[in-house]
């Protein structure tokens, strides 16, 4: 293979059989469920990077089912997302991801710098029940409850919310082990369809885990539990700050 012929088909690794297709990624009944919960101050501010701004300490823990999608196939995920403001737009950080499938690790940190680490999340219904759980290893470190489709929520607020703009700290050593790239990415969820949209009551438990960290953003008090089927494409990113420019 010569030098242009690297060029050319070097997109990911490994170079020869890359771990995820080239982009954008469909997803058909991606499935959240998104308990909404106050919790630390100090917690919270320890682990959003500057340029972007928290204002009350919230956060969204989230359960996601993914049973088709473009290049990755079926998998479920779970993980934090920290609502904040980049120059003064609304947005959210993700902090956490845990998920079950090599592809999207992989695809996830190499693209945007998505947080993913590998675990075993699972999404399910028990009777009247809408289960979120989170184990790594052996571990369980990760438990959310809701009742199953009790209320509605209105589809365009709903919508809304999933076309606000998201964050990312996309972090690539360099060979000699220190930071080759560290970026604020921005990407934003296209060609969204909101299929249904319910809310219900809904607990979530922590525990602390050396590797699987959920619980430093402790639980305080639940506000919201939010469950979505929807449609939607996965937008590639752009880079808004560049830490070591």
């Amino acid at each position: 293979m010569n030098i242009d012929d690297v060029k050319r088909n070097a997109f990911a690794m490994p170079l020869t059989s890359p771990a995820f297709p080239p982009g954008p990624y469909r997803f058909i009944n991606r499935e959240f469920l998104i308990v909404t919960y106050r919790t630390d101050p100090d917690a919270l501010r320890a682990v959003v990077p500057e340029p972007l701004q928290i204002g009350e300490p919230i956060v969204k823990y989230e359960f996601i089912r993914m049973p088709d999608s473009t290049g990755f196939g079926d998998y479920t995920e779970s993980g934090q997302v920290i609502p904040v403001t980049f120059e003064g737009q609304p947005g959210g950080y993700v902090h956490s991801m845990y998920l079950n499938d090599e592809a999207p690790i992989a695809g996830g940190r190499e693209l945007w710098g998505f947080p993913k680490k590998l675990a075993a999340p699972t999404l399910r219904v028990e009777t009247d029940t809408l289960l979120g759980t989170l184990d790594y290893g052996s571990v369980r470190v990760a438990t959310a409850t809701m009742g199953y489709k009790h209320r509605s929520l209105d589809h365009a607020a709903v919508l809304a919310g999933l076309l606000a703009p998201n964050y990312l700290l996309k972090i690539i050593p360099h060979v000699d082990g220190s930071a080759r790239i560290c970026e604020l990415v921005r990407y934003f969820l296209e060609d969204v369809t909101v299929k249904g949209a319910w809310t219900a009551p809904a607990a979530l438990e922590l525990f602390h885990h050396a590797l699987a960290p959920v619980a430093r953003l402790p639980v305080l008090e639940v506000i919201a539990g939010t469950h979505l089927l929807t449609d939607m494409t996965l937008g590639l990113g752009s880079v808004v700050h560049d830490y070591l420019a």
